[in-house]
């Protein structure tokens, strides 16, 4: 087969099945004829360059280029993995050992969404918020999310740079930094004051339900009537792991809505939920997503806490794996969350009740040694029992 023909069986049979696959993500059903539509412009995209194009085609690059323009259009979380990262998906292959302490998003480029505390990027000074515009001086305009964090992880000791870029910053920063690792917990706990107890999340899992409730018995037993549950830096962990530790303050109605092309399931509480009944609070910001979001909606929709903070990222959606011909494939939500009114988390994020900004800090500066958002919900406390 020459390279001509190639070209033309890939970039005719590829866009078929995934204009079929992106009807699907987008909910909707596409018409035939719209389809195909689009199809024939591809198509006469095609013949122009075959026809014209002085050179000859580099046929996998062409690939590669149409499936990431495709792939821009779909929400952060699904994107185009080539051949050898879609083997590694498909097999779950674990990456290395050791990372830096990152959790990425897209927007372009790699955007963070959290920082491990005591991390390697943390100690950097990396926040989230922040975009890596190359790791090891490959860009990542046209990288996953996934590949960006297989990039990220390798052997202890071992060596990454990026390239980082902090707001409007005229220039980037480079940073190298060496891979460690993690030695956090999924829970922290103490007495923020004489009564209230504070819980900062990290991580959700299987354990979390249990973890929580320890917790909470642990801090009452100390003098804690009410609770600061700390969801920032909450990336981590399975949806379902935060609808499972949400059970916990929430007696009844509905938890969440998972939503699908064309059904919905309502997830409900169940008999003997909602054991934990003491006031909570919530603090989140632009560093909450996955299965701190879904567990902070269950709790404020159903009226068990109110959220004090920033705007949380807005990433509630399962990904599955679709190959394609070439043994590529696209990574596409197939499943997203909606909040228990039956709003969309995804791609939305969730608005706090009681806004507080988070100081900006430059590349490089220290951290801040106070917490407004902490300071705020602990007088949120005080101002609602003198009320």
């Amino acid at each position: 087969m020459t390279s001509r023909t190639r070209l033309w069986v890939l970039l005719i049979s590829t866009p078929v099945i995934v204009f079929a696959i992106i009807g699907g993500y987008l909910g909707q059903v596409m018409a035939k004829d719209d389809t195909y539509q689009h199809l024939r412009v591809f198509e006469d995209v095609v013949s122009l360059v075959l026809n014209n194009y002085v050179e000859e085609v580099d046929v996998k690059k062409a690939m590669r280029g149409a499936m990431n323009g495709l792939a821009d259009n779909l929400d952060s979380d699904s994107g185009y993995l080539p051949a050898n990262v879609a083997s590694a998906y498909e097999s779950n292959a674990a990456p290395g050992p050791t990372d830096i302490g990152l959790e990425l998003s897209r927007q372009y480029y790699l955007r963070v969404i959290s920082v491990r505390e005591n991390s390697p990027a943390a100690k950097a000074g990396i926040r989230s918020g922040d975009f890596i515009r190359a790791i090891d001086k490959r860009s990542t305009k046209d990288i996953s999310t996934y590949e960006g964090d297989r990039l990220l992880h390798g052997q202890p000791g071992s060596k990454v740079s990026l390239l980082v870029i902090r707001g409007n910053a005229a220039d980037p920063h480079e940073v190298d930094l060496t891979r460690e690792r993690s030695t956090a917990s999924e829970l922290t706990s103490k007495m923020a004051d004489a009564t209230t107890g504070y819980l900062h999340i990290l991580e959700f899992s299987r354990r979390s339900p249990v973890q929580i409730k320890q917790a909470v018995d642990a801090l009452a037993k100390t003098g804690a009537q009410r609770y600061v549950i700390d969801l920032r830096g909450a990336t981590r962990g399975d949806l379902d792991d935060g609808i499972a530790a949400a059970r916990l303050f929430v007696k009844t109605g509905t938890l969440a809505i998972r939503e699908q092309k064309t059904t919905k399931e309502t997830v409900s509480a169940q008999t003997g939920d909602g054991t934990v009944t003491a006031p909570v609070v919530l603090l989140i910001d632009s560093s909450t997503a996955r299965a701190g979001e879904v567990f902070a909606a269950a709790l404020d929709g159903n009226k068990r806490a109110e959220m004090i903070g920033e705007r949380t990222v807005g990433s509630a959606a399962k990904q599955k794996l679709v190959k394609l011909p070439d043994g590529s494939a696209m990574l596409l939500s197939y499943l997203r969350y909606l909040a228990p009114n039956g709003t969309a988390i995804h791609e939305k994020g969730l608005q706090p009740e009681v806004p507080v900004d988070e100081p900006d800090v430059e590349f490089g500066a220290p951290a801040p040694t106070t917490d407004p958002t902490l300071q705020r919900a602990l007088e949120y406390f005080t101002q609602k029992k003198a009320a």
